[in-house]
């Protein structure tokens, strides 16, 4: 199998995802566009230099449908002959994009890839597409579907973590996202510029000040879904009747912002990157993808995980940094919780509760995130997982060259 390497990493600032966010004025195409030109800016990539780009995005309707990676091929400066394809899987898109261009170098379908992804969520509404799993009654009763906050909350009740579990970990990832962003952490980072060249955005713009007696204050987000209309506890007590009731611990200071962002990565052969003068950053070592319970939804990071290492020849103890994402603060505690996970070594620079979560484009930017720590601290192997909508989840594991 050929080895495929990671070449480059690069994402946007994430920005509000709301109306009033400093990204709000660019949309989806462009924030795409903006990192394809820098990638193979930087990269030196000429004509018809990749095979394919593999674009990570969840709410694939108006300025977002209709193929927005191939949109984004045109509008930026890439060849035109260069092809483009829009996938998702959720919160992992941006990841599971990477993954298919790493699995199609090893497997021999092509040398190089561009893959990441892109979501703007100020414009483009999270939901706004619909889906049988929400909206479709036959399918929902079938699968007990219920949000996603409601599933947050069944793994902290069935897992046992409390709201001070959830609110110290909120405050710990605001704390090292902004000690990483005041040191300088986030190489991968470019800003994005208007027209005429001037930045709009420089820095993650989510980032706060935060205390357990600040987030003790806040009301939990989806009590009233859950214990009122339309009854979702109901659905899920149903579900899992060895639980008595749902202990509702998230509100919005301990689970991921809204927000909008783009991340690219490029991956490659040996040979492609020897004939374009380029190093390898890091080696795809294994990927994973999995399947589980629809209704509590978000505890695929664990199998996820298993199936990685087992996939790579590992034990946990052999990961030198971890990158779960922040979806809400129950899906790391579940993950620290199962692995005894050393809390270390995962989300060292913070994570999507302090800076967000724009979906298509996450997966993405953590990697970029682990590879640049990996390279800051001389660590060798890095994973990085996700939680996905509907029961699914992914991981990659990444070694330095």
């Amino acid at each position: 199998m050929t080895d495929a390497f990671i070449y480059d990493a690069i994402r946007t600032p994430r920005g509000k995802g709301k109306p009033d966010g400093t990204l709000h004025q660019v949309p989806a195409v462009r924030l795409s566009a903006l990192v394809l030109n820098e990638l193979a800016r930087r990269n030196n990539l000429e004509g018809h230099a990749v095979e394919d780009v593999i674009w990570g995005n969840v709410t694939q309707i108006g300025e977002q449908g209709a193929c927005l990676a191939r949109s984004a091929v045109l509008y930026s400066d890439l060849d035109e002959r260069i092809p483009g394809v829009s996938v998702n899987r959720f919160c992992a898109s941006g990841l599971e994009a990477v993954n298919m261009a790493a699995n199609q170098v090893r497997g021999g379908a092509g040398e190089a890839f561009i893959a990441g992804g892109v979501e703007s969520m100020s414009r483009v509404p999270m939901g706004s597409d619909g889906g049988a799993i929400a909206a479709d009654p036959t399918l929902a009763m079938k699968a007990y579907f219920v949000p996603q906050g409601i599933s947050a909350d069944i793994i902290a009740t069935r897992f046992g973590f409390t709201r001070d579990d959830a609110d110290a970990l909120a405050v710990e990832s605001q704390h090292r996202a902004r000690v990483a962003t005041d040191t300088g952490r986030f190489k991968s980072i470019v800003p994005v510029t208007d027209i005429n060249g001037l930045a709009i955005l420089e820095r993650d713009e989510m980032i706060r000040e935060t205390t357990m007696q600040t987030l003790g204050g806040l009301n939990p987000s989806f009590k009233q879904m859950g214990e009122v209309m339309p009854g979702f506890d109901n659905i899920a007590l149903m579900k899992y009747p060895d639980l008595e009731r749902i202990h509702h611990i998230h509100h919005a200071g301990n689970s991921s912002g809204i927000a909008d962002g783009a991340a690219a990565v490029l991956v490659g052969t040996k040979e492609f990157g020897a004939r374009h003068g380029l190093t390898p950053r890091a080696r795809v070592r294994a990927t994973s993808r999995v399947g589980t319970d629809p209704t509590i939804m978000l505890t695929g990071p664990v199998p996820a995980t298993e199936r990685v290492l087992a996939a790579a020849g590992m034990q946990i103890g052999d990961i030198d940094l971890m990158e779960v994402n922040e979806a809400f603060a129950s899906v790391v505690l579940r993950f620290i919780q199962h692995f005894n996970a050393d809390t270390s070594k995962l989300n060292v620079n913070g994570g999507a509760i302090a800076m967000g979560h724009p979906l298509g484009a996450t997966g993405a930017i953590i990697l970029g995130t682990l590879l640049d720590e990996m390279e800051r601290t001389d660590k060798e192997t890095g994973l990085v997982t996700l939680c996905i909508g509907s029961g699914m989840g992914a991981a990659t594991i990444i070694e330095r060259v």
